[in-house]
């Protein structure tokens, strides 16, 4: 079973010559590079992974380009790009013509209020008809404004990040507006990260408190709309535990569910043969 993880960040040291972006921070005090991560996916299991740049990186992408250029097997990139750049546009017609890009990232939990204000409006369209699919980083509350774009833009692939689940909160809190998030699977053209978990509760693993809540998606969404992930530089336990929270210890889940669930959905949405 081909295991792929859908968002993993890598980053390089503050320096003069790479600033990190104002007001950010990493997860780890220590910079993650590619190398170091190629290590950690072998004793995890995991045979491939998705990078997404970090907010420290501002929108450059090229840290996980040449990544992805260097292990093409093992990396590929859903980047970032400012929708406020006179070139955006034209740039995005033909993001997929970079080695190793696949695709956009918009995280939208810390300004909510950019899905509304139209400066990203001119993406969706312009995404869809280049066929570019798109992370989308947003709360249980703004999850209806991703699906009214979804609905103008049918064939535009949208995927939640992390089943939509609010930053900084766990357990109970967490998934309280879950269903907020279920009225999305009407749409053919939405999926789901389920990626992250084990930073959205204090239960030790296997996280048992969180199963109940994965078997929604899963009844809502299918597995063939459901995206496992793990957010390594933020996540608690062990890599390999968050790979074996599915694989092991969810017995509901056939065989070829997961499949689906840890690889292939992901391969099949993005485009990444």
């Amino acid at each position: 079973m081909l295991i792929a993880d859908s968002q993993v960040h890598i980053w390089a040291a503050n320096t003069l010559e790479r600033p990190w972006a104002p007001g950010t921070r990493p997860h780890r005090a220590e910079p993650l590079g590619h190398e170091e991560l190629l290590r950690e996916m072998s004793a995890a299991g995991v045979d491939r992974v998705v990078i997404v740049p970090p907010r420290l990186d501002g929108p450059r992408n090229d840290l996980a380009l040449a990544a992805a250029q260097a292990h093409p097997d093992r990396f590929a990139v859903m980047g970032k790009i400012d929708v406020k750049d006179p070139q955006a546009r034209e740039r995005l017609a033909r993001w997929r013509s970079q080695p190793g890009m696949l695709g956009l990232r918009f995280n939208f939990k810390r300004t909510p209020h950019t899905l509304t204000s139209g400066d990203a409006d001119w993406v969706w369209g312009v995404a869809e008809e280049a066929g570019v699919p798109i992370y989308v980083g947003v709360s249980h509350p703004d999850v209806h404004v991703i699906d009214a774009i979804a609905e103008r833009h049918p064939g535009l692939r949208l995927i939640f990040d992390h089943m939509a689940l609010a930053t900084g909160v766990k357990d109970t809190v967490a998934f309280h507006d879950l269903d907020k998030l279920l009225v999305a699977a009407k749409r053919p053209n939405v999926a789901v990260k389920v990626s992250a978990l084990p930073c959205y509760t204090d239960a030790p693993y296997p996280y048992r408190n969180l199963h109940t809540h994965v078997r929604r998606v899963y009844d809502a969404f299918g597995p063939q709309r459901m995206i496992w992930g793990s957010d390594r530089s933020r996540l608690r336990g062990t890599y390999r535990e968050c790979v074996t929270m599915f694989t092991e210890e969810m017995g509901w889940l056939s065989g070829k569910d997961l499949e689906w669930i840890m690889g292939r959905a992901l391969c099949e949405w993005l485009g990444w043969p």
